[in-house]
């Protein structure tokens, strides 16, 4: 294994920048010359994008960016100590301490380790000024390495779990017990230190507490009998708790994993309350705990849309995947295989084929054939999308107790004619009653057969019959009604609806008023709305133009007023060329979240012209997903471009122009400022 960090990849004394992303870009240049990067800029994009979701600026003046990359060729250190400090939004101001931390996009599990170890020791006073006292590169190196060492370590936090012996005493006369989970979305520094951060506290509160890590490098889970013996839990996570229904009925204590770093101490004498509460916030049953800081004070509002956006990210790929293969099918034979179909595929073979349709590619039987069965396997995989969607909003709220109930659901709303609305209603309704029996208490010769036998059958029983009964027929009538007033809708309604859902695109860049504009759109992509070029293919194509929209005029803006943007910025740029070509619109949320006053509203309006146009001129597209790479899904292809293309030019000009403003009122009134007077670190 090659050394994690050289000399080359230390900078003492800096001067890198103020902010975070040309703290960055300098150090994913060290690390690029070094050989251990293809790129700088794809690693510095990559690690910024990262920085957008969650800082990564910590109190003491400390700061690790971090990432996983396709650009890395190796697992990668690099560290600078900056003179003067950067931002990297951190509560107590800048950080003068930064290491990189650039692990490969399929790291190995060794590299990870050594990664998660220093993470740890960057909460330890001691090794952090040291490294404020080196005086060499070379001092800098040897201090990493022996935090790093890959020696064998005498605590059990070496192996993924940490864990503290008890000492001292509660008030009563025994030792508190707590454990607690850690995790943060890339899993290599966060989780980690926020561990030992919980550790230590729990060394100088006295109780015994053991940390499950649930991160890249791996982890040791909590055994069963530590579980049980625990008196309160502590959820430090960014991401869902894996299994959490191991502690169900424990006090919990939930926050995102930055505040077990920033606030240790008080998460565990809050712990220590909740254990001697009898009426503390308990871990549900079988609900997974939510990985937010604000979790233990979630509305309504918050928890449905966390179930919603559940349910959608396992739908999607059955509406990708049969998306494509209805495009591809048409592709070859032609829009007249919606009626034959399903028969050719079943009924016919390669060495039996069918007539040459109508509007088949080529003329060919061949391409008929082979379009059908496209055709069929992309409306069969349709047919999971409503079910897949109430499945896993009912998982979403009861983990796997409710995805046989909502599943039904889904299908029963299919039946009914209720839709994806049905959907959404019996997932949510499965859901609920499957949470509600999962909280009882059972009998023990029972409990075996609650998770698999007993709540699947008693939440499907009751779901189904309040479906049948009560709810499904004005879904269902909800529903039809919906459908004709979007197909009826022409002119200037509809333009109106693709101004709607394109400033909605442009508004969060991925967040949830994005993605409910683009749920809306896909739940109407089914395979009659295909065939038929209605209202909802329509709306399919308004919001992938308008999705596109944002990272391509970041791009062009970058591109045409350079003097506009950081280094940093300009390299997200150039990367935003493809996010924009492949309807990734997270890739304006860098620029977005530097500068949210000029860009969102640039963003929105040129979302929502573009979003405009495709709607007037009656674009229409038959994949969910994919951009510029699935044209051939495109009717109006060259509309299609026009939208994309002034859409592009309206958002890019705004941007520019706010910007350019920006620049010449700092440039007129502050000039003496940047031309006499150094900056204060």
């Amino acid at each position: 294994m090659s050394r994690l960090i050289t000399p080359a990849l230390v900078a003492l004394d800096a001067d890198l920048g103020a902010d975070a992303s040309s703290v960055v870009a300098a150090l994913a240049g060290r690390v690029a010359d070094a050989g251990r990067a293809s790129s700088a800029d794809a690693l510095a994009a990559d690690v910024m994008a990262r920085e957008a979701t969650s800082a990564t600026g910590l109190p003491g003046g400390i700061a690790i960016p971090h990432c996983r990359s396709e650009a890395v060729t190796e697992a990668t250190l690099a560290f600078a100590r900056l003179e003067p400090r950067a931002d990297f939004g951190a509560p107590d101001g800048g950080a003068d301490l930064v290491f990189l931390i650039a692990a490969p996009a399929g790291g190995d599990s060794d590299h990870l380790k050594l990664l998660s170890t220093l993470a740890r020791a960057l909460v330890r006073s001691e090794f952090t000024d040291a490294l404020r006292a080196a005086s060499s590169d070379d001092e800098v190196v040897a201090l990493v390495e022996d935090v790093v060492s890959p020696q064998p370590v005498a605590t059990p936090a070496a192996e993924g779990a940490a864990e503290v012996a008890p000492s001292a005493a509660s008030a009563e006369g025994s030792p508190v017990r707590i454990v607690a989970v850690t995790a943060c979305p890339t899993g290599i520094a966060h989780t980690y230190m926020a561990a030992d951060s919980l550790v230590q506290a729990g060394e100088r509160a006295g109780v015994d507490l053991q940390v499950e890590t649930q991160g890249s490098s791996g982890a040791r889970p909590l055994s069963s009998a530590t579980i049980a013996g625990a008196d309160a839990v502590i959820f430090a996570t960014d991401v869902g708790v894996k299994d959490a229904s191991r502690f169900a009925g424990k006090p919990v204590i939930v926050s995102g994993v930055k505040r077990a770093i920033n606030e240790p101490d008080t998460m565990v004498s809050e712990a220590v309350a909740a254990a001697a509460d009898p009426s503390a916030k308990r871990v549900d049953g079988v609900a997974a705990a939510q990985a937010d800081e604000s979790s233990s004070h979630q509305g309504i509002g918050l928890k449905l849309r966390q179930w919603l956006l559940t349910g959608v990210s396992y739908m999607i790929p059955f509406v990708a995947a049969g998306g494509l293969l209805i495009a591809l099918g048409f592709l070859l034979a032609g829009y007249d295989i919606t009626g034959e179909g399903n028969k050719i595929a079943l009924e016919n073979t390669i060495f039996n084929l069918p007539a040459a349709g109508e509007h088949a590619l080529f003329g060919s039987a061949l391409a008929t054939y082979f379009g059908a069965l496209l055709f069929s396997l992309g409306a069969w995989a349709f047919g999971f999308l409503v079910p897949a969607l109430a499945g896993y909003i009912a998982y979403a709220i009861a983990d796997r107790p409710g995805i046989a109930p909502g599943f039904v659901m889904g299908f029963l709303a299919n039946q009914i004619g209720a839709g994806f609305l049905g959907g959404i209603v019996g997932g949510i309704l499965a859901g609920l009653i499957a949470h509600q029996i999962a909280k009882q208490e059972a009998p023990r010769w029972l409990a075996g057969l609650m998770p698999v036998v007993i709540i699947p059958l008693v939440t499907t029983l009751v779901s189904g019959l309040l479906m049948l009964m009560v709810l499904g027929k004005p879904i269902a009538d909800f529903s039809a009604g919906l459908t004709d007033k979007l197909n009826g809708m022409t002119g200037g309604s509809l333009i109106l609806l693709g101004v709607i859902l394109g400033a909605m695109m442009g508004f969060d860049l991925g967040g949830p008023v994005n993605k409910a504009a683009y749920v809306f759109a896909t739940t109407g992509l089914t395979a009659d709305a295909i065939a038929a070029g209605g209202a909802e293919v329509k709306i399919m194509a308004a919001v992938m133009i308008a999705g596109m929209v944002p990272p391509l005029a970041m791009a062009l803006s970058t591109a045409v007023r350079s003097t506009l943007y950081t280094e940093a910025e300009k390299e997200n740029g150039k990367a935003a060329w493809l996010l924009g070509a492949a309807f990734i619109s997270e890739g304006a949320i860098p620029f977005a979240a530097a500068d949210p006053l000029r860009v969102i509203p640039s963003m929105m309006l040129g979302s929502a012209t573009a979003g405009a146009i495709s709607m007037g001129a009656g674009v229409t597209l038959a994949a969910p997903h994919g951009g510029i790479f699935v044209l051939f899904a495109v009717d109006h292809v060259l509309w299609f471009l026009v939208a994309l293309v002034v859409g592009t030019l309206v958002s890019a000009a705004s941007v520019t122009l706010l910007k350019s403003l920006r620049v010449e009122k700092d440039s007129s009134e502050f000039e003496h400022v940047y031309t006499r007077v150094p900056v204060d670190a």
